[in-house]
């Protein structure tokens, strides 16, 4: 059984982005998007015209919370061979309704990938009716079938509204 990590906000949290669960990488590393070839970082950084020049994890973590952004994932536990959004099964959801009573600010959500949209609204559909919502490309290197461009382009346009 695989765990996700505790989320990441704070009373100025505005927008959330909600990934499916951790990767191998980010389990080992005990890191949100550890896999050093995943893009979420870089364009993290980059949306908000910063250089992406290896940031400590802690360095990446304060960014995020400057920006007003936090993170989670759509599962808190599952079961999952390898690291593929395709093998996650017998999932038991975070409680984001608890999450949102306790930071009431975050009013946008971005979903990493449809495989996080789909566990967020299997599980916590009813939530979406008073969020602004965006599922965006997965930052995943297994997620080869939108070309790197354009991948940033659409997340560096959701993170500057």
């Amino acid at each position: 059984m695989l765990h996700s990590f505790n989320y990441i906000a704070d009373e100025h949290t505005s927008t959330l982005i909600i990934g499916s669960m951790p990767g191998i990488a980010s389990l080992e590393a005990h890191q949100y998007y550890a896999h050093k070839q995943n893009f979420f970082w870089r364009f993290i950084f980059e949306a908000f015209n910063e250089n992406f020049d290896n940031p400590s994890y802690a360095e990446k973590i304060n960014f995020l919370i400057l920006h007003r952004i936090g993170l989670w994932d759509a599962a808190q536990t599952c079961i999952r061979e390898g690291s593929l959004d395709s093998h996650i099964k017998n999932v038991v959801p975070n409680d984001f309704k608890v999450l949102f009573d306790i930071h009431p600010n975050i009013s946008r959500l971005l979903f990493n990938g449809q495989k996080a949209f789909q566990l967020f609204k299997h599980f916590n559909g009813e939530l979406l009716y008073h969020k602004q919502f965006m599922i965006l490309p997965s930052t995943s290197p297994a997620n080869a079938s939108i070309p790197f461009n354009k991948k940033k382009a659409l997340w560096i346009e959701a993170l500057n509204p």
